[in-house]
């Protein structure tokens, strides 16, 4: 199982995300760098837990307020990490315009869609080893501008994705980002039941080895950390010993 940790970015810095409350979060602390200097960041994440896979937020890019291409491109170019990144593409040329910035993968999130017919449109003309898919909920309910899909249950949303070709999606529960109550283990087990083929990510809430070790066991393909990491909570140690176990 890839562990996979986040970055959120705001206005330069990177910015400790609790709730999907964007508007509150502040400079991020961690005991793993001095400061919330992007860079800095990563590099902790690389030279402390060896960990060159991350998942990078464009907060500004999501909203329409900016971007942080600049950044992003240096992180991928002059630090080699792998960034899967979510700048709010919903449409093929801006995600071509991401690609270009040597990211490994883009992240179309249900957020931004702002409509259905993207979910094939996306995939049909752009490499499903290019794409994810997340899937944004907040308290279990879909997160997007696409009332449409709003409506939907996210086991409905997966099967849609399946059907269309998409073959990596992030399940993502923003009201629990942060907080370290946990995933929803029942979503998780009915996903994996009702796709086995398609290859899961879980994220928000995880604050314990513990839910990392079923995670593993029950075959989720990779998990994003965050808070846990910045505290300690999940050490260098315990990263080591997730990572040995799954070579």
């Amino acid at each position: 199982m890839r562990l996979i940790p986040v970055i959120d970015l705001k206005a330069g810095l990177v910015v400790h995300a609790v709730k999907g409350e964007r508007e509150n979060y502040q400079p991020l602390q961690s005991i793993l760098c001095d400061g919330p200097e992007p860079k800095e960041v990563a590099r902790s994440f690389r030279d402390k837990l060896g960990l060159t896979e991350i998942y990078i937020a464009d907060l500004d890019a999501i909203q329409g307020t900016g971007n942080h291409k600049q950044i992003i491109s240096s992180l991928v170019n002059q630090e080699e990490m792998q960034v899967l990144l979510d700048a709010g593409a919903g449409d093929p040329q801006a995600v071509h315009s991401l690609l270009e910035l040597g990211v490994k993968k883009v992240i179309i999130g249900a957020e931004t869609l702002s409509n259905l017919d993207n979910l094939r449109v996306l995939h049909s003309g752009i490499p499903a080893s290019q794409l994810i898919f997340s899937l944004d909920m907040r308290a279990g309910q879909i997160l997007s501008r696409c009332s449409d899909l709003a409506e939907l249950s996210p086991l409905k949303v997966l099967e849609m994705l399946q059907f269309a070709g998409w073959n990596e999606v992030i399940l993502l529960d923003l009201a629990r980002v942060g907080t370290g109550n946990g995933i929803d283990h029942t979503l998780v087990s009915e996903a994996l039941r009702l796709f086995p083929e398609m290859e899961l990510i879980v994220g928000g809430g995880i604050s314990q080895t513990s839910e990392l070790d079923w995670l593993q066991a029950v075959g989720v393909s990779g998990a994003l950390l965050a808070s846990a990491l910045h505290t300690g909570i999940i050490s260098k140690q315990q990263v080591s010993r997730l990572r040995r176990t799954d070579e």
